[in-house]
């Protein structure tokens, strides 16, 4: 195990999970991510591996089937899984969100309708904010649901859906003005709906199509769709929680557990950088000797090191305050904004070491640095993160003149 990024105080369980989890990434995902990423291949091989150590069930409670574990052991959990390859670690975190929504807002009879599959990786979640003309403004969604009946009929178009595709099962904010009067203010007229649907792409239910795969840059593998809602049908029965108007607090809850896996993520993705140039600095020879002992590569790899070590201190408070019952957007935010942007410097710092080779698809940090920049903008931009900590700061500090 390396020096770096350990984690104090875990508990004997929490770190066999870690280590298991470390072995499998080892084994199972690291030798076989680039070709799968260069193919943009959904990895089913790996997911079925997760599935059977019960990671999808992780944070589940064990009255519904699952492991009922902490926050910070599925962070610790996300951090290496995508120290191994990024896209794995998107596939888990869609549906540990719309799970976590499910236990801490849904009703009784949603938790154990969707809980117990879901822990089992029977029904995989997908969560579905943003709109093609959206952005960070989520006030401004225009994808509407009218009651008719004991129904709602939802029409409208989604974006940027992780696992669009391959879940059975998407939460999906919607405006809702039903109940709600005119100049409700936007956020009190939202609405979550859990949609189930077929796996696939095409119409995947009656009213509901799943278009394809959006073609990106990096984060392949893992399949990002748009959703179109025409006349979608819902039971009443399907509104998170039972009662409108919640939505987006709902999922502002969700995303902020989701901020902290993104932390997670930028860590794993940035030891890994920091491991493959620390590696590659002491076989590659110029002048005579490895260039890990030229001054100008041992400080960058200080400063790689220092980034990986402190990213990974403030991803470990922010899910340890979650933990504890406290609120923690300002620890989120601040773990969310550190760790994405040190990920990219500490990759980009790697492929320099690399020099022209890291420009080849041969080299693992090719990919890694397509990789990177997904993370400033998922869960929030930095320009998102920042407005949440200079609001808390402000509530923190407020000067008593």
């Amino acid at each position: 195990m390396s020096r770096l990024a350990q984690t104090h105080g875990l508990t004997d369980v929490q770190r066999e999970i870690v280590s298991t989890v470390r072995d499998f990434v080892d084994k199972e995902i690291i030798p076989v991510a680039t070709g799968l990423e260069h193919r943009d291949e959904y990895p089913q091989a790996i997911v079925d591996g997760l599935k059977e150590l019960g990671l999808f069930g992780l944070m589940i409670p064990e009255e519904y089937g699952g492991l009922g574990e902490s926050l910070l052991t599925y962070a610790l959990c996300v951090e290496e899984i995508a120290r191994g390859w990024m896209s794995v670690s998107g596939i888990i975190n869609t549906h540990f969100i719309v799970a976590y929504m499910l236990k801490q807002h849904g009703t009784q009879e949603q938790k154990d309708h969707f809980l117990p599959r879901m822990a089992a990786g029977d029904i995989r979640g997908a969560f579905s904010m943003s709109e093609p003309a959206l952005g960070s403004d989520v006030s401004a969604i225009s994808s509407k649901a009218v009651k008719d009946g004991d129904e709602y009929v939802l029409t409208g178009q989604k974006m940027w859906l992780t696992n669009g595709g391959t879940s059975s099962l998407v939460a999906v904010l919607v405006r809702s003005d039903e109940g709600h009067p005119e100049g409700t203010a936007p956020h009190k007229s939202m609405t979550t709906f859990l949609v189930e649907k077929e796996p696939g792409f095409g119409e995947v239910r009656p009213g509901l199509t799943i278009p394809g795969k959006i073609d990106k840059m990096g984060y392949k593998g893992v399949d990002t769709t748009e959703l179109i809602m025409d006349g979608l049908r819902i039971p009443a029965d399907r509104v998170l929680g039972g009662v409108t108007g919640r939505g987006f607090y709902q999922m502002m809850d969700g995303v902020e557990v989701g901020r902290v896996n993104v932390a997670a993520r930028g860590c794993g993705v940035a030891q890994r950088a920091f491991e493959l140039g620390v590696q590659y600095a002491q076989q590659r020879h110029t002048f005579g000797k490895p260039i890990a002992q030229h001054q100008a590569i041992q400080f960058k790899l200080a400063e790689m090191a220092t980034k990986v070590e402190a990213a990974h201190a403030m991803m470990v408070n922010a899910a340890r305050k979650k933990d504890s019952g406290e609120r923690n957007d300002l620890e989120a935010g601040m773990a969310k904004y550190l760790a994405s942007e040190y990920c990219k410097e500490v990759v980009e710092d790697a492929f320099r070491i690399h020099g022209g080779y890291g420009f080849s698809k041969e080299y693992e940090i090719e990919r890694l640095y397509r990789e990177a920049p997904m993370l400033l903008i998922g869960e929030g931009t930095a320009e998102i993160q920042k407005m949440i900590i200079g609001r808390r700061l402000l509530e923190e500090y407020r000067f008593q003149g």
